[in-house]
């Protein structure tokens, strides 16, 4: 299967590091435009410079906006008025105690990571209905369906995004416009990995050790054992992104690692 996404245009939220990088070069290799996001235009530039670098004649902008609040999506909207593919990946994650969790935690995780996303369907949704074509993308996680003691905040909005995503899927019937979500599982990005480092640092281990022992202890259904690499998780999203995923709607597309342990 070659995917080519030649003429179509890519947004992808959070996109200086991580998975939302890593999609947004996936994105970029497959010939479509790909912009980038981050809430500073240094991180901004030096994620297309490096995009530009692994992909040669790759095509990528930026916008700077914090897609945290709405004035921030209101002003990447307005820089970039019709997307085709709309990836909703910017998110924050912290490991916290449920008692420890203040009201503002809740307030400012359920913005970036569910509100975001929201906003800015709202943005570009209907021009894709307009076109008779587009992808939505939400980057969800298996924390949304097995919600993590040490995070419940964190694995409520990824719920929250996994009914917000079939919600959108149903206004889409008899388009060519599709609607999904993407679940990780643990992910090697660079916050994660800053996370395992000060795991390893506590506990006087390696970090291949603490990597290894995390999944070991708190997800010890996965059948891979390990953590994802970034690029493993862009995969499935370039795919669901693409022509060739044109029944693929409405669905949880699950990249977890055999996390969960459901047939369906």
């Amino acid at each position: 299967m070659k995917i080519d996404l030649t003429g179509k245009t890519a947004l992808v939220t959070g996109s200086t590091s991580g998975i939302g990088h890593a999609i947004a070069k996936g994105l970029a290799a497959t010939g479509a435009e790909v912009v980038v996001n981050g809430r500073s235009q240094g991180k901004v530039d030096a994620a297309i410079a490096a995009i530009t670098k692994a992909v040669p004649g790759a095509k990528v902008k930026g916008v700077a906006a914090d897609v945290s609040t709405a004035e921030g999506c209101k002003a990447l909207a307005s820089a970039l008025p019709e997307v085709d593919i709309l990836i909703n990946n910017a998110g924050i994650f912290e490991p916290k105690g449920f008692f420890d969790i203040p009201d503002e935690d809740w307030t400012r995780f359920f913005e970036v990571n569910v509100m975001s996303g929201i906003r800015l369907s709202r943005a570009y949704m209907q021009g894709m209905l307009k076109r008779n074509w587009g992808r939505i993308v939400f980057i969800s996680s298996e924390s949304g369906l097995n919600i993590p003691g040490e995070m419940i905040h964190y694995g409520m909005t990824k719920t929250a995004q996994l009914a917000i995503s079939r919600g959108l899927a149903e206004l889409t019937k008899g388009t060519a416009v599709t609607v999904n979500s993407v679940l990780p599982g643990p992910t090697m990005s660079e916050g994660v990995e800053t996370f395992v480092k000060d795991l390893a640092k506590q506990n006087g281990q390696s970090v291949e050790e603490a990597a290894s022992n995390f999944v070991k202890q708190h997800r010890s259904t996965s059948l891979i054992q390990r953590f994802a690499t970034v690029d493993e998780i862009a995969n499935m999203v370039v795919y669901v992104s693409s022509k060739e995923a044109s029944v693929t709607n409405g669905a949880a597309l699950r990249a977890e690692g055999g996390i969960v342990q459901t047939i369906a």
